[in-house]
C-alpha cells in the first residue's frame, strides 16, 4: 500500500462517492445488463455519469425510497444487475424493510449504494448523519456489506459488486476525504488487508476511519509502539483469519468506523475475538449518540474519531495491560 501524495507531500483528496460514479460507468460497459435507479439524488450519489451515458437503462424513481428498492427487486428477478441510490439516512434508513422483505428473503441481487454515511455529511445534522446503516445492513441474511476506504477503491468495489450474485450494500462518504490506495491495491470482497505492519497493538478500521488509524500508526511509532492497521473493506463477510492472524501476533486491537460501535464493525471484531481469541480491545466509534451539526472536521474531533484519539486509546490499552514489551 502506498499513499499517493503531491509533491509537496500532502495527500490526494477526493470523495469516495465518485469512486462510484465511475465505477458504475465502466460496470455498465462490461456488463449490458447493468441498471441504475436512483430517488431523486442522481448527482449527489454521482449515479449521474451512468445515467448521462446510459439513459436506456436509468430509471429515476423521485423521493421514493421503498419504491426504489422494491423496483430493484424486480429488475434482478429478470435477470439485470440493479445499482441503486440515494442517502444512506433513507436507504437502508428508510427502507429497511422492503431490502429485508423484497430483496434478502428472495435473494436478489440488488446493489444497494448508501451515500452521505457518517458525521462527515457535517452541517446537514442528525437526521442525515446516518450511522446505524452498517448495524442495519450486517443483520440481514444474503446481505454482504461494504465500506471502502477511499474512491479508488470505491470504484474497484464497484465493479466487483457487478459481478457478486448477492445482495451489496455499499456505503459512501460526502467529503472529499484522503486517496490512500493506488490502482495496484489489491481488493477482493470479503477480503481485509494490512496497510501497516506491526506487533504491539492491531488497529482495525474500515471506510473513512483506515486513514485515521494509519495516522495514529504513525503517531504510536514517535513512542516506540508497534500498530499494524488491518483495513475491513467488507464487514460482512467477514475476512475472520486475517484479523485473527493478526490479533494472535499483537494481543491488543482497537477498531475505528465513523458509525455506531453497536452492531457495527466494533460489534463484529468483538464477536470474532470472543468467539475465536479473547482479547483486550477498545471500540473508536459513535458511542450511543446522534451526531450533530458541524464542520465535518470539527465533528471528527468532537467525537473522538481522529488519528490522535486512536492512538490514544491504543495507548491506554496497552498501558492497562501489562504484558506489553515497552
Amino acid at each position: 500500500m502506498a499513499d499517493m501524495r503531491l509533491a509537496t507531500g500532502e495527500l490526494l483528496l477526493e470523495p469516495i462517492r465518485k469512486g462510484f460514479g465511475t465505477g458504475l460507468l465502466a460496470a455498465g460497459k462490461i456488463h449490458e445488463n447493468v441498471v441504475g435507479a436512483c430517488a431523486d439524488l442522481t448527482e449527489s450519489t454521482q449515479m449521474h455519469l451512468f445515467a448521462q451515458a446510459y439513459p436506456d437503462r436509468f430509471i429515476q424513481v423521485g423521493i421514493a425510497e421503498q419504491n426504489l428498492v422494491t423496483v430493484g427487486s424486480g429488475m434482478a428477478a429478470m435477470g439485470k444487475i440493479p445499482f441503486v441510490s440515494s442517502y444512506a439516512a433513507f436507504s437502508p434508513g428508510r427502507n429497511w424493510e422492503q431490502i429485508r422483505t423484497t430483496i434478502c428473503i428472495n435473494d436478489q441481487p440488488v446493489k444497494l449504494v448508501g451515500s452521505h454515511a457518517g458525521i462527515s455529511v457535517g452541517p446537514d445534522g442528525a437526521t442525515h448523519q446516518m450511522l446505524e446503516d452498517l448495524a442495519l445492513m450486517r443483520a440481514l441474511p444474503n446481505m454482504v456489506v461494504l465500506a471502502p476506504c477511499d474512491s479508488v477503491e470505491a470504484e474497484k468495489a464497484t465493479l466487483a459488486m457487478a459481478n457478486d450474485y448477492r445482495p451489496n450494500y455499499m456505503r459512501l462518504a460526502r467529503e472529499a476525504t484522503p486517496i490512500i490506495t493506488t490502482a495496484g491495491t489489491p481488493f477482493e470482497i470479503g477480503k481485509a488487508y494490512v496497510f501497516h505492519a506491526g506487533s504491539d497493538v492491531t488497529l482495525v478500521a474500515t471506510g473513512t476511519m483506515t486513514y485515521q488509524a494509519l495516522e495514529a500508526a504513525k503517531i504510536l511509532a514517535k513512542e516506540n509502539i508497534s500498530a499494524e492497521v488491518v483495513h475491513v473493506p467488507t464487514l460482512k463477510p467477514l475476512d475472520g483469519q486475517t484479523i485473527l492472524d493478526s490479533v494472535a501476533k499483537t494481543r491488543h486491537a482497537v477498531t475505528a468506523e465513523e458509525a455506531q460501535i453497536n452492531g457495527g464493525l466494533g460489534s463484529a471484531i468483538a464477536e470474532l475475538l470472543g468467539e475465536n481469541l479473547p482479547t483486550p480491545m477498545v471500540r473508536i466509534g459513535m458511542r450511543d449518540h446522534f451526531g450533530e451539526s458541524g464542520r465535518p472536521e470539527e465533528l471528527m474531533k468532537h467525537f473522538g474519531l481522529t488519528g490522535k484519539h486512536i492512538a490514544m486509546a491504543a495507548r491506554k490499552l496497552l498501558a492497562d495491560h501489562t504484558n506489553h514489551k515497552h
